[in-house]
């Protein structure tokens, strides 16, 4: 797969089925929109281009408010997966904000050897939001283009898969929702850090990580995780939040690894959230808090336990 970061610079000689989004978490109906185009450009033997965007609109347009599901790594990962031709990752900057819809499509068409354009019912694109269902299909008529739309809604639990779903989940530590939603266990990253090492005094040694600002964590609570160093796959306890049993402190997120003990510092670590246990607490006293901790250890192994096959390939 190949990846290009200007549309005028490809110059595309073999016909393509293209569609664009943000794709931000690549969620179900993300790959529901995206496999249909791969199929059907495998059938007419053209090649399947994904556009997206980097940084995101949402990051632009959002003033610092919008978080991500995905970092662009595991977005344009998860679009290879799809088995696409190549990606086109554009800069979601002023220029691109003030290009209008017809210039973008004259661009697909010239640079892209656009046929199919494949767009959800809401799609939109251009300054202004020019570019709506009808302006393309018209603009498909006079170009020599075919509009595809997704009609079919993609369910989980009987209701619409929709990334702002998936985020207000998340924010509100419905963890199996925003799973099911998105097809795969929700993951971060960061690098090990140094905390306050109080983890260890109580007997439960943490791994305290540095997530970048602009990542989705989940709300505050305590969690199954598996935890992911290297090659290595670890069952773990994640409390997210500000620690309020010793009167707060910044919100953070650390691990306690299960049956492992080694010096992580620096390491990179992916955490994939499998289930909630509980809010997090205020304790009356640190050993309130130890009696908790172990209660949830031994809740979280039993969880493990019952789903081993599923959490091994999440």
């Amino acid at each position: 797969m190949w990846i290009a970061h200007d549309i005028t610079q490809c110059n595309l000689d073999r016909a393509t089925a293209v569609t664009i989004g943000a794709f931000d978490g690549v969620h179900r109906g993300h790959k529901a929109l995206i496999s249909g185009m791969v199929t059907h450009a495998r059938q007419q033997e053209v090649q399947p281009l994904v556009i997206t965007f980097d940084p995101l609109p949402g990051q632009v347009l959002g003033a610092g408010s919008y978080t991500l599901l995905s970092t662009v790594e595991e977005r344009i990962a998860r679009i290879r997966a799809l088995d696409v031709a190549g990606i086109v990752l554009l800069s979601f900057d002023q220029a691109l904000m003030a290009t209008s819809a017809a210039t973008f499509v004259r661009q697909m068409v010239q640079h892209l050897a656009l046929s199919s354009l494949w767009v959800g019912p809401d799609f939109t694109l251009g300054s202004d939001r020019q570019g709506d269902i009808p302006f393309l299909k018209d603009s498909g008529a006079r170009l020599g283009f075919e509009v595809r739309v997704l009609r079919r809604t993609v369910l989980w639990d009987g209701k619409p898969v929709r990334s702002s779903r998936i985020r207000r989940a998340l924010k509100t530590g419905h963890i199996q929702e925003a799973n099911g939603c998105l097809g795969y266990a929700y993951r971060i990253s960061g690098v090990v850090i140094h905390g306050a090492k109080r983890g260890r005094k109580l007997g439960f040694p943490t791994a305290n990580l540095e997530i970048a600002e602009d990542r989705l964590i989940p709300a505050n609570g305590v969690y199954v995780c598996r935890a992911t160093l290297n090659t290595r796959s670890y069952a773990a306890i994640t409390n997210v939040g500000t620690r309020p049993t010793f009167n707060g402190h910044p919100p953070s997120v650390e691990a306690h690894l299960l049956d492992f003990c080694n010096d992580i510092y620096g390491a990179s670590m992916n955490l994939t959230f499998l289930k909630r246990l509980r809010p997090e607490l205020r304790f009356a006293s640190a050993g309130d808090l130890i009696k908790q901790m172990h209660r949830d250890e031994a809740t979280a192994r039993a969880w493990l336990s019952r789903h081993a096959s599923s959490t091994d390939n999440s």
